[in-house]
Parts: C-alpha cells; structure tokens; sequence
C-alpha cells in the first residue's frame, strides 16, 4: 500500500464527501428500495465519518494481522443492528447515538498514540455499528431487504477499505507526523460529530 499517495485519496475523500451531503442526516422520510439505495444510505456525512474513520483507526492501532478485525467487527454488528431496526425496535434517541459515534471514533484517533486495549475499542467498535445498523434497517423497503442490505454492506466495506488505504499511506507515506495527521483528522471528526448532535 506504500504506492497510494495522500492527496489521490484526500480527492476520493472528498469526493465522497460531496456525494454524502444531499443525504446527510437523511435517515426517515424517503423512500428506499433496492440494492442502489441500500449503497447510497451510508453516504450520509455521519455514517461516511464513522466508517472511514473505523479503518484509519483499524491499521493505525491494532496488530498488523488484525488490522481487519475492525471493519469486520463494524460489518457484523451492522447486520445485527440492520435486522433490529427492520423488526422495528429502535432505541430512543438513536440520531444522538449515532453522532456522538462519530465523535467517539474521532477520539480514539486522538488518542492512538495511547491506544484503548484492542477488545475495548473493538467493543466500542461494535456498539456503534449496531446504532448505525439499526438507522440503516429501519428504512428497510418493504421487500427486497437483501438487496437493500447488500448495497449498505458493499459501501460500508468500501468506506473501510477507503479509510485503512488513508491510515496505510499516514505510515508509510508521512510517518514523522503519523500522530499528528492522526490527531488532526480525529479533532476534525469529533468536531463534525459535535455539529451533527446539535444539529438533529
């Protein structure tokens, strides 16, 4: 991974960015249906932070051989959290939960220098992608749900994988200022998850 340089993927970044602004915070109220749609909802700003930080966080803090143990941790505990929430149990307050997600995995990208021990924040991980998991199921269309699933799931990997190609080019690429570029980018997340609690 040492060949991706920063600023392609500051653009793919940010062209990401621009496709999740017309459905930030789009979690009720339209319709879904299909595998398309199913890939568009992660685009949300909230949702985008959240997974794009996940692998940044997976490859900068756990063992090289684990560094995958992060987004598979997310996708599996999205699929539980998607089946809750197309069963219609949601938890109160679940648009709060979400935001403040972002702000957590903003944290931890603070403090990977001190890193939570690896089962924590794994943990962490997992609560959150329940929370997120549950936003996605409960906009499930009323048939189709597997296409519908399949679409959040590939942009869910495809927003990890984004995230850990960014983390991979901080260590190989900018090393001296890995902790800085890390604190940065988690400051600047934790920030947007503070704008988007006020904002629900």
């Amino acid at each position: 991974m040492a060949f991706v340089s920063v600023p392609r993927i500051r653009t793919l970044l940010l062209a990401g960015l621009a496709l999740g602004v017309g459905t930030a915070q789009a979690h009720t109220g339209h319709g879904t249906s299909g595998l398309w749609t199913g890939m568009v909802h992660p685009l949300g700003l909230d949702h985008l932070l959240a997974m794009v930080a996940v692998g940044v966080w997976s490859v900068s803090v756990l063992p090289r051989q684990r560094a995958w143990w992060g987004p598979a941790a997310f996708l599996l505990a999205l699929v539980l959290g998607a089946g809750l929430g197309a069963s219609g149990l949601l938890l109160p307050g679940l648009e709060h939960g979400i935001a403040l997600s972002v702000v957590l995995f903003g944290a931890m990208l603070v403090l990977a220098r001190q890193p939570l021990p690896p089962g924590v924040g794994l943990g962490l991980v997992a609560a959150a992608a329940v929370l997120h998991g549950m936003a996605h199921g409960a906009e499930a269309p009323d048939t189709g749900f597997g296409a519908y699933a399949l679409g959040f799931m590939l942009t869910t990997a495809a927003l990890h994988f984004g995230g850990m190609a960014l983390g991979l080019a901080l260590r190989y690429q900018a090393a001296r200022y890995q902790h800085w570029a890390l604190a940065g980018l988690g400051s600047l997340c934790s920030a947007a998850g503070l704008y988007l609690f006020s904002h629900v």
